[in-house]
């Protein structure tokens, strides 16, 4: 009997039957309810109420929305997804896109138009002048309403790789038209933006998995199925422009770790429902397990404190968690403002809310697609499709509610319509306390591509103290690239670092392409460099890349000085050093505020060395080679030694650095390093006597690929891990236990896979010694928002760095314990994870 077969089994006896719980707020009831029977359902937040917008049969399996000029809700209705368990009929062109209008002006839609039907699989939509950017299975296109009937008139193929895999959960959607006029997306790596005519694809960081949205500063904020909220910390396209070099921090930064739900029902039919620890004992979900859509709620019709909170939906568990979200310096932090209660949950187990989005009317709307089933049938595991069957949740299909949320007692207004508003109106209303009202009128101006209304768009910036609206007039501008390049200096004049912060980024963007231009923002980037703003700082450090090299260098050395600590400002310096990083270290060496040493410079150091090193340029690496050897050997010489033997697994080609005579660092009596940092840093040269392909002193010497992967763990050790357990795995006094021979370590990957998942709380004993609290901190916290990449190459590093020696650990090792230990939202006691790791060993294979 398979494992699913047999938690199938006990599930569905556990959970339907003798261990079902004896509750009075849910009945297990799996037929569909009618949309009144649903709306008594729900449980949402004090002071709200839930109220119907639009159903079947007028939308059907709706899963995006979005409001347009008019106030008229577009709709994507992917009318084929799951036809039955089987996905038989997937295949079918029933998808459409809707047009959802409310005449009468009573709240509820009462009249729908269909403006493309025959799509296959649809799962993405931006709005664009009279028509909308529309995606479906392998296909990008434009397509526009000529005549204005919501109709629409053309079909253009704009991307035949967008949407390439059919999974809808795992490919290209969003379209969401960001503060910068590009349309960005998650699940990709591609952003669309019209100018001069066309439309221009461009390459950006690969964000997210299903839906994405923006804050009031233009940053974007994602989220994975099972991490509810991740979001850029720094502008798109900066972190990746040095190829030397793999950011840490600033993209996809986790904004919270927890990953807890409160479902006000069981939830059996879950995809991973089998997983000891996916459901309580009640059989409610523990922790995301389909969290998408986030949504900032840039509105003023709640209370002032829901302003820039961010909702997440977990249809899996019937609910839409709220987020609080504060800045902490330059980083995003949420948290859950009321453990134990969701802002929306309901006992419908046909309730999946999928999307949700904000409307003109300042209201949060949720596109509740009413299925059984929303798991796609290529991940359908044996445990859910028995659930599913037996309790008759794959029928019926082609259902959906839209719904929207308000204060109690709130009523529907006539809004006005946007199209109608001259460009004047339009400029007054980038001002506007509501976000959707910015952003709306924002794209409005842009697409009518007037550059008379430049003039009215300054006046609007002096007479409004507003720092958003602001940021839209500058964007604005940019989109209609009528940007005076003497009025953004005059912004540096500005009260507001924020502002000051985009007009840098403006002048970078279209200001700096010749040799006047570059010296005149040089000029003005080193009289800022010394500012103590953050905001100012890192947009100073980022843009510094775009100056010639002397100037550049000026900047960044203002900024290394007080942030070299600083992780984010660290991977934002070496963003503007690509091939200049030598020539950067070489700067900082002569420099006397760098004769002293300090655990930010070291770091630092050691970063910028890896990025020499991934270069591969022989010169360069000789002349480090050749620092080490001519100079007594102080911090920056022995940071310098370590930093190349541990990253020597940068270059695939051994002997790459041709030598004339063995260097002196590699004779015993000279030896500077202990023998496995020193072999490996052989690797790298060649000289007369000595060939590294044919030499090697290592009992067992990583693969390449492994030798990559303990290189990339070094630098994700640095900005994680090294400040509990220190740069040299040591540990920290009341910080960490060492990691330096620790058993924890070298012994069983799964386990400390685990630990670095979930975390880890005290007493624990390392190499005979017991630490605990006080001495070290009492809890070890999860590490649960890192890619299972990032996660696998610091375990590698860890087994295979300070005399420990272990096999390297596979992305894919950490993923399958991520999936098998779903619903683990505590951190494991030493005793526990023991235990639960020998209870594996007895299961085996």
């Amino acid at each position: 009997m398979s494992i699913f077969r047999l938690y199938g089994i006990l599930g569905i006896i556990c959970l339907g039957f003798a261990c079902a719980p004896n509750e009075s707020d849910w009945e297990d009831n799996p037929k569909p309810k009618s949309p009144s029977e649903e709306l008594k359902t729900f449980q949402v937040e004090d002071g709200f109420e839930v109220q119907l917008v639009a159903y079947e049969p007028m939308v059907q399996d709706p899963i995006f929305m979005t409001f347009d000029e008019n106030n008229r809700l577009w709709v994507i209705e992917m009318r084929s997804f799951m036809p039955d368990i089987d996905g038989i009929g997937e295949s079918l062109p029933l998808g459409r896109i809707s047009v959802l209008e409310d005449t009468n002006g009573d709240g509820t839609m009462d009249k729908s138009t269909v403006y493309l039907d025959s799509l296959y699989m649809p799962r993405a939509l931006g709005l664009f002048g009279g028509g909308a950017l529309v995606a479906e299975n392998n296909a990008l296109w434009m397509t526009e309403d000529l005549d204005g009937d919501l109709v629409a008139d053309t079909k253009v193929l704009l991307d035949s790789t967008y949407a390439a895999n059919g999974i809808p959960e795992h490919s290209d959607n969003g379209l969401m038209r960001a503060m910068d006029n590009w349309y960005y997306n998650a699940k990709s790596k591609l952003r669309y933006k019209f100018q001069n005519g066309t439309w221009q694809r461009d390459i950006t960081e690969a964000r997210g998995q299903y839906g994405i949205s923006q804050d009031d500063q233009g940053r974007l904020i994602y989220n994975y199925n099972w991490s509810q909220l991740h979001g850029d910390l720094v502008p798109p396209n900066y972190f990746s422009r040095n190829p030397n070099h793999q950011a840490s921090t600033g993209i996809d930064h986790g904004l919270t770790l927890d990953r807890r739900v409160y479902p006000i029902r069981p939830n059996p039919a879950v995809n991973r429902g089998y997983i000891p620890g996916t459901l309580d004992e009640k059989g409610k979900l523990l922790e995301f397990t389909a969290a998408c859509s986030p949504t900032v709620f840039r509105s003023n019709l709640f209370s002032s404190e829901y302003y820039g909170n961010i909702f997440v939906c977990e249809p899996a568990g019937n609910l839409i968690k709220r987020n609080f979200v504060e800045q902490n310096g330059l980083l995003l932090e949420a948290h859950d403002p009321h453990p134990g209660k969701e802002f929306l949950a309901s006992t419908d187990e046909r309730f999946r809310p999928v999307h949700s989005t904000i409307g003109p009317d300042g209201a949060l709307y949720v596109a509740d697609m009413y299925r059984g089933l929303i798991q796609h049938g290529s991940y359908v595991t044996p445990y859910l499709r028995e659930q599913t069957l037996e309790r008759g949740l794959d029928l019926p299909v082609n259902m959906g509610r839209i719904w929207r949320i308000v204060p109690k007692g709130w009523k529907p207004e006539i809004l006005p319509k946007y199209s109608e508003m001259s460009s004047e109106v339009l400029a007054e209303r980038l001002f506007h306390r509501d976000g959707w009202h910015r952003d709306m009128a924002q794209r409005l101006l842009v697409e009518r591509n007037d550059p008379a209304i430049a003039p009215f768009l300054l006046k609007a910036f002096e007479e409004n103290s507003f720092e958003h609206g602001k940021l839209h007039v500058m964007w604005t501008l940019e989109g209609l690239q009528v940007l005076d390049k003497n009025w953004l200096y005059g912004l540096f004049q500005d009260s507001s670092p924020l502002i000051q912060s985009h007009a840098v980024r403006l002048l970078e963007l279209h200001f700096s392409s010749n040799m006047e231009e570059k010296s005149e923002l040089a000029d003005m980037m080193i009289k800022l460099a010394k500012t103590q703003d953050e905001t100012l700082a890192i947009q100073l450090a980022l843009s510094a890349g775009s100056l010639e090299e002397k100037t550049s260098f000026d900047v960044l050395k203002e900024i290394v000085k007080v942030k070299n600590h600083d992780p984010l400002f660290q991977d934002a310096i070496l963003s503007s050093l690509h091939k200049r990083e030598f020539q950067f270290a070489m700067k900082l060496w002569d420099d006397s505020s760098w004769e002293t040493g300090g655990a930010g410079k070291e770091v630092f150091l050691e970063t910028l060395t890896a990025a020499i090193i991934k270069n591969k340029d022989p010169e360069e690496i000789r002349s480090l080679l050749a620092l080490i050897e001519k100079n007594d050997f102080s911090w920056k010489e022995e940071t310098l030694l370590a930093s190349m033997a541990i990253h020597a697994g940068n270059v695939k080609e051994p002997g790459l650095v041709k030598l004339s005579t063995a260097p002196l660092i590699f004779t015993a009596e000279n030896q500077k390093i202990e023998t496995k940092r020193m072999e490996r840093l052989k690797r790298i040269f060649s000289w007369p006597g000595f060939d590294p392909v044919q030499e090697s002193g290592e009992e067992v010497m990583l693969s390449e690929e492994a030798m990559v992967q303990f290189a990339r763990g070094r630098q994700k050790y640095l900005t994680s891990c090294a400040g509990c357990h220190s740069n040299d795995g040591s540990g920290v006094n009341r910080m960490g236990p060492p990691l330096l021979g620790s058993e924890w370590v070298v012994e069983n990957e799964v386990r400390l896979a685990l630990i670095i998942l979930h975390g880890m709380e005290g007493p624990v004993e390392v190499s005979g010694k017991v630490y605990d609290a006080p001495e070290i901190l009492p809890v070890m916290p999860s590490h649960s928002t890192m890619d299972d990449a990032s996660i696998a190459a610091i375990l590698t590093y860890i087994r295979n760095e300070w005399g420990n020696q272990a096999e390297p650990v596979s992305p894919r090792l950490v993923g399958a314990t991520r999936h098998q230990t779903q619903g683990r939202v505590f951190p494991w006691t030493a005793k526990e994870l023991n235990r639960h790791v020998d209870g594996l060993k007895e299961e085996g294979p």
